[in-house]
């Protein structure tokens, strides 16, 4: 007799795009998508260098979404086994917690009106003094949180100082923080507060979030597990507004049966680099992943062991799940490039493609870029050239460069920048690694699939389903209610789709190349620093 399938609703809320995909999952065999729904996340650009999403929009979104996916499956809502939820990390709200009411829209990761509290913190005498008093508590205990603490920087895309800066520049949120009606929190923490509510707005549910969003904030502390003391006092963020942190296997409850009308299990919630790393299946010690998507994002499992960062990398707890009788604690280190998908959308806008399936064949239409370099820098350099004032740009074009040149340079940056990342996941984990697994729309391109494999001098595997968020989150909710037993049964159902393997001609030439492409960084750098450039902003 065959097994009658669970269906599991996905919902995947990324930077631009909300998908929500329906899967039939049963113990044995693979689990099939049976209905996909997307939607665009609209940003919104109030003012220069904001980047914000309207909480109301992104609601009515969510729910047309997971309702169209249920649709196109030919569901009823009540068929639904449960729900799992992956989101971008480190975008925030607040909101009153009699009145549902948000007192601001989504402030993005990609959001820098901080700008300048970040590097006013970063060079301050208290920062410096903060991490000396590190260097010294480590130079007696050889702690890793306080070697951490050593090097610490902070940085746009962490809540840190982009809620600091909220808290200190709207009124109304700063009264209400005294009466005690104020709940922060990030997408994650605001839909699971809204999906257990219900259209009731002042039924007060319990406020949480879960670790793998907690962790990238700025201010919780991985080592400790739990939010770091020192910067909430630093920078004047209240803990009562602050969600409690749970695992990823804890009970969230359900879908209030008004919104939907049906009580839906919610059975994961996980964030997107997190959910990516479970879709790629890298659950043993020395697994590397990179997500190649709007920004490219590099993961190393490094264990049950916080390790810490002097290279730029970043300590992160990967996943928390616990049973009767035990807890499986995973931690990462991460490295970022926030320019990935964004350079290649440029490309395309300004016509060096139509379309970016041609730039792969564009690329390898020519045998090198005719000593033409791309800094992708929209958003700065991040580690380990750590530069939020570096510029983008050509430099080496001349009467013989063509298209095909331009194009070609433009990828191997964003491979460059990308090898860059790994390069110091070898100097932070002292890790050997045999093997990259991709996903994201970048890594559909085969020639910065095969450069990275070039510059690394390791295979890299590319999976059957590239968007592979969604996988993840799909994965551990089907463990959390017991379709699958094991995290072992899961690595068999993954597929690769393509593996790359590094070709020693090229790789001798593409080493050249990133050294010729690292002095031409070094022109870039501090670009928006310089005071002729500075007087014509």
């Amino acid at each position: 007799m065959e097994e009658t399938p669970h269906y599991i609703a996905t919902l995947d809320i990324g930077t631009t795009t909300i998908r929500c995909f329906i899967y039939a999952a049963r113990t044995s065999g693979d689990p099939v998508p049976i209905g996909t729904a997307y939607d665009h996340v609209e940003l919104l650009y109030p003012a220069p260098g904001r980047v914000e999403i309207n909480p109301e929009k992104l609601w009515t979104s969510v729910l047309q979404t997971i309702a169209n996916a249920t649709t196109d499956a030919k569901l009823n809502f009540d068929q639904l086994s449960c729900l799992a939820i992956s989101t971008q990390r480190n975008s925030f709200t607040c909101w009153n917690r009699k009145s549902g009411l948000v007192y601001h829209n989504f402030i993005t990761w990609k959001d820098l009106r901080a700008d300048q509290l970040v590097n006013e913190w970063n060079n301050s005498l208290t920062l410096r003094l903060l991490k000396f008093g590190a260097g010294f508590l480590y130079f007696f205990t050889r702690s890793n949180r306080f070697l951490a603490g050593r090097v610490i920087k902070l940085m746009n895309p962490q809540v840190t100082l982009r809620l600091s800066w909220i808290i200190h520049n709207n009124t109304v949120l700063q009264d209400d923080i005294k009466t005690g009606d104020v709940l922060y929190g990030t997408i994650d923490s605001w839909l699971l507060y809204r999906l257990r509510q219900g259209t009731d707005r002042s039924r007060e549910v319990n406020h949480i979030s879960d670790v793998t969003n907690c962790t990238s904030t700025g201010f919780y502390d991985p080592f400790a597990q739990q939010w770091a003391g020192w910067a909430l006092n630093l920078f004047s963020i209240k803990k009562e507004l602050l969600p409690t942190v749970v695992d990823n296997s804890y009970d969230f409850g359900y879908v209030h049966e008004s919104l939907l009308g049906a009580k839906i299990k919610i059975a994961a919630s996980i964030s997107d680099q997190s959910a990516s790393l479970w879709g790629n299946c890298c659950f043993n010690r020395g697994d590397v992943k990179i997500t190649m998507g709007t920004g490219s994002f590099l993961n190393v499992n490094t264990g049950s062991k916080c390790l810490a960062s002097v290279h730029g990398l970043y300590p992160l707890i990967g996943y928390k799940l616990r049973d009767a009788s035990s807890m499986d604690i995973t931690y990462l280190m991460e490295g970022s490039s926030n320019d990935s998908g964004s350079i290649i959308e440029w490309a395309m806008n300004v016509g060096l493609f139509d379309d970016p399936a041609e730039s792969a064949g564009m690329a390898m239409s020519v045998p090198d870029s005719d000593g033409v370099l791309f800094v992708p820098a929209f958003s700065g350099l991040g580690p380990p050239i750590r530069d939020d004032s570096a510029g983008s740009g050509f430099i080496g074009i001349k009467p013989s460069t063509r298209k095909e040149h331009m194009v070609r340079a433009v990828l191997e940056s964003l491979a460059f920048r990308v090898s860059l990342l790994y390069d110091c996941a070898l100097k932070e984990t002292g890790f050997s690694f045999n093997s990259i697994k991709v996903d994201g729309g970048v890594s559909k391109n085969d020639f910065i699939c095969q450069t990275l494999s070039n510059l690394t001098n390791v295979k890299v595997e590319r999976g059957e389903v590239v968007d592979s968020t969604a996988m993840g989150a799909m994965f551990m909710a089907g463990l959390n209610i017991g379709i699958w037993r094991s995290k072992s049964q899961l690595v068999s159902l993954r597929r690769v789709e393509k593996t790359f393997t590094p070709d020693p001609e090229h790789r001798n030439i593409q080493l050249r190349q990133i050294r010729a492409w690292q002095k031409a960084v070094d022109r870039f750098k501090k670009w928006y620093m310089l005071e002729d450039i500075k007087n014509l902003d």
